[in-house]
């Protein structure tokens, strides 16, 4: 009765919102986790096929994304939390949405993207089939005063494990994890994804903000990238190279895939096909904000989510200089804007147009790599107006990279809800 109860009003909740407008993922789940606390480890329970659980620091939308279409086209039905609402409140705003009016949900298996906190915050509550981790920033001292902490928060989430913990093989940081779990839980098996020496020497500045092992997976190990080249990648996935043809470009959406693959593989045994795995991946489309090419007054417009160094980097990297026309749109998620320097800009080449309330902070930066740009607007919008009116590349695409703040402003300033991004990304 008092799950009915919490879930009712969440439902009360989420109809307000739709009513005003909101967009807020989360409000209804918190509402209802404030009266039905017990509501939701019931249902991480209730999965027949168990539980997924997806954490780290960077590509966890876009591995959970993929985790999810890959065991759908092997036939399971999925409960996940698609709109990337990661923290407990989310999780239940996605019940809330799928399950009825007890907050049963008609799922085979759940797959679940997890905040590193309140992860290793929930792990009492719920037990994992599979536990997947992306990688450990070295830099995410934002939130956590250490890399070491971080490490212990996905830690305590892959104890929770009982059949396998799928890690990135070129970190460090996952290396003291699965030290520290091995033997711990038994009958759990150590799985392994990575790329190869050669996509690891063609990447000077390293896979992201990670301490990299001194030796990169071996053939048969795992699930290994052998090569990427804009959105297109051979994967090896149980001993048979693929082609795969990524969501975005960029090394680090080729190593999503490699995660998403290896944990389908953990799950799914002999049952797994790596030809339709192949396919499913190439089919997908990006998450929002991660490199998908939407529709904006008329333009084709690649956006770039940025959200820490690592992403930073990765995705200037994937550019190439001098055949796109760039925008930076930085906004003020944090007032010290000394990670920026920790980016090594001039793989941009030049900058159209940099914009929002630390454009000026970002401009200094480009300056000092001699990355030559031609606007600084401290006015978001009026900057971004002004890349619109900027004619077409003579070839490649307009591309947006902004921070957090600055997407959501730009989304909301021309209307784009993540149904109407993923219909215009469709097109």
């Amino acid at each position: 009765m008092r799950s009915a109860i919490g879930i009712a009003a969440g439902r009360a909740v989420q109809w307000v919102l739709r009513v005003r407008g909101g967009k807020g993922s989360g409000a209804p789940g918190l509402v209802t986790n404030r009266i039905s606390p017990a509501l939701l480890p019931r249902v991480l329970a209730s999965f027949p096929e168990g539980l997924v659980i997806v954490s780290g620091t960077a590509g966890k939308s876009t591995t959970t994304k993929m985790v999810a279409a890959l065991l759908r086209e092997h036939g399971m039905r999925v409960f996940t939390n698609s709109s990337t609402a990661n923290l407990p409140q989310g999780i239940t705003s996605a019940v809330l949405d799928q399950g009825d009016w007890r907050g049963r949900v008609d799922a085979d298996i759940a797959v679940l993207e997890l905040d590193e906190a309140f992860g290793a915050l929930m792990s009492s509550t719920f037990v994992a089939r599979v536990v997947t981790l992306t990688n450990i920033n070295l830099d995410d001292i934002a939130r956590f005063e250490s890399s070491d902490r971080v490490t212990r928060l996905l830690t305590a989430i892959a104890l929770r494990a009982q059949s396998a913990v799928v890690l990135n093989a070129d970190d460090a940081s996952l290396a003291t994890v699965a030290q520290s779990i091995a033997g711990a839980v038994p009958n759990v098996t150590i799985r392994r994804f990575g790329v190869s020496a050669e996509v690891m020497d063609a990447h000077p500045h390293g896979l992201g903000s990670v301490r990299t092992t001194e030796h990169r997976l071996a053939e048969g190990q795992g699930t290994r990238v052998e090569s990427v080249s804009g959105r297109d990648a051979l994967i090896d996935i149980e001993g048979a190279c693929e082609s795969v043809t990524l969501p975005a470009r960029g090394v680090h959406f080729a190593v999503d895939a490699a995660a998403a693959l290896e944990t389908a593989r953990a799950v799914l045994g002999e049952r797994f096909r790596p030809d339709e795995a192949a396919r499913t991946i190439s089919n997908l489309e990006p998450v929002f904000g991660r490199g998908e090419t939407v529709e904006i007054a008329g333009q084709q417009i690649e956006c770039v989510l940025v959200q820490n160094t690592a992403s930073f980097q990765l995705n200037i990297d994937a550019l190439r200089p001098g055949l796109e026309r760039v925008f930076l749109g930085i906004g003020d998620e944090e007032e010290d804007t000394s990670w920026l320097w920790t980016v090594r800009t001039h793989t941009l080449g030049h900058v159209d147009i940099v914009a929002g309330p630390k454009a000026d902070a970002m401009a200094n930066r480009l300056a000092y790599d001699d990355v030559p740009f031609d606007v600084v607007d401290v006015d978001l919008i009026r900057g971004f107006e002004a890349f619109l009116a900027l004619p077409a590349p003579p070839t490649g695409v307009k591309t947006v990279l902004f921070t957090s703040r600055s997407m959501r402003k730009i989304r909301g300033h021309y209307g784009l809800t993540s149904e109407e991004v993923r219909k215009a990304a469709a097109q």
